[in-house]
């Protein structure tokens, strides 16, 4: 990075790990040294709810607020008709518009959590459907279609990887980055947004959007990208053996929601507490050099800290005495069955879940582990198990690991000594 940053914002996100490109860094920085300015990241509600993978880029909303800017939060009830080609093989599926708006207030409500929405100054959550649905088609093509030509879009990574990968694109997926861009000019009309943020996959879409906005209204605004996060194994965040880690809490405890983050591997601590807590540096970078047994502690500070700013303190003070008391504490756990595991245990690809539940006599044999996954009675810390041909890696077994068979039987599978 060749500008050093002298905003506030700008350097909390480059110090902390959110910072991969920006258009223009030294002139958004010169804006954003100048007074307050308005970003917005949009979201397609093609979910039931935002999940972790969703959490980096709603920590960098909270980020911008903090330092006295305004976040636009834009649900993409318009766009979501369509979906978003970039990073996917697939079409998305089409959802209805009752869908949707079920979606979006499920999404509402979780950002709700994390940004400030009153008064006068606070965050604005728009919706794209505001003005997509009324777009007349000849008129939009006319107005607009003829700032893009098809040999630039076909540039950019969303459309090139695609085809590059013979998978089909259609025609309507394709008119998305139109949308988008349109998108960005509708917001510096409506709220004078000078700022798109959002993942490295969305660069080509920012860029579209920075450029109508110049052609078409003669404004300077400006684009910012964050790393595609992924676990120290090369996972994509927000996605675990059992599902998703939604941030609804209807959808997820708060349990297992602080479970997710206990089981961090020790690689993960340190970005993760950088990006998804809100701790001084200089307090992460102690806890990121603990050793061995230690760094469990920083695991459970990073477990409270995300859990609080999801579902409020008291419902991460509970989650951590619950998780004291079973695997810790002379509680529940202290009387369940244990087995230990060693390094024989695990083939390359960990050890079958099947094969645990076996060993714990929560199944008589594989044929019976496979049937209790199968109707659902299985569970591991508590979050159900679907997939038969499960395997755990080592990683996972920093701490005890719960095995639940029905809501009555239990054991715990841990490392041995």
């Amino acid at each position: 990075m060749s500008h050093q940053p002298k905003a506030e914002f700008l350097r909390v996100v480059a110090e902390r790990g959110f910072l991969q490109d920006c258009t223009d860094l030294e002139g958004l920085d010169k804006a954003l040294l100048q007074g307050s300015v308005t970003a917005y990241i949009g979201y397609d509600c093609t979910g039931p709810s935002p999940h972790v993978g969703h959490l980096f880029n709603i920590m960098l909303l909270r980020w911008f607020q903090k330092t006295g800017n305004r976040p636009i939060v834009l649900m993409g009830g318009g766009t979501t008709k369509i979906g978003d080609p970039s990073g996917k093989d697939e079409t998305r599926q089409l959802l209805t518009e009752a869908k949707i708006a079920e979606n979006m207030a499920s999404f509402r409500r979780v950002f709700s959590g994390y940004l400030d929405f009153s008064g006068g100054g606070g965050a604005v959550m728009a919706n794209n459907a505001d003005w997509l649905d009324g777009l007349g088609y000849i008129p939009f093509l006319r107005e607009y279609g003829r700032h893009f030509t098809i040999n630039r879009m076909l540039t950019f990574e969303s459309v090139k990887g695609r085809l590059d990968r013979e998978q089909p694109l259609t025609f309507l997926e394709f008119n998305y980055m139109l949308l988008q861009a349109y998108d960005f000019l509708e917001l510096h009309r409506r709220h004078g947004c000078r700022l798109q943020m959002g993942g490295s996959d969305q660069w080509g879409n920012i860029i579209n959007g920075i450029e109508l906005s110049r052609r078409v209204d003669g404004a300077e605004v400006f684009g910012l990208t964050t790393p595609l996060i992924t676990t120290a194994d090369g996972k994509k965040m927000g996605k675990t053996e059992q599902g998703a880690v939604w941030l609804n809490p209807d959808m997820l405890s708060a349990y297992d929601f602080w479970q997710f983050w206990r089981n961090t591997q020790d690689a993960d601590v340190g970005p993760f507490l950088r990006v998804f807590t809100e701790l001084p540096l200089d307090e992460v970078a102690k806890l990121e050099a603990l050793g061995g047994a230690e760094i469990n502690e920083a695991k459970k500070i990073l477990a409270r800290e995300a859990t609080s700013l999801a579902h409020g303190d008291k419902a991460a003070a509970a989650a951590e005495a619950t998780a004291h008391e079973t695997f810790e504490a002379g509680g529940a756990g202290a009387d369940l069955p244990t087995i230990a595991l060693d390094a024989t245990d695990f083939s390359e690809g960990g050890v079958s879940v099947v094969q645990l539940f076996v060993r714990a006599g929560l199944a008589s044999s594989g044929k019976e582990a496979k049937r209790l996954i199968r109707e659902g009675g299985a569970r591991i810390d508590d979050a159900p198990v679907s997939d038969q041909a499960l395997m755990l890696g080592r990683e996972r077994f920093e701490g005890p690991v719960k095995l639940s068979a029905g809501k009555k039987r239990h054991a715990l599978a841990r490392l041995a000594e």
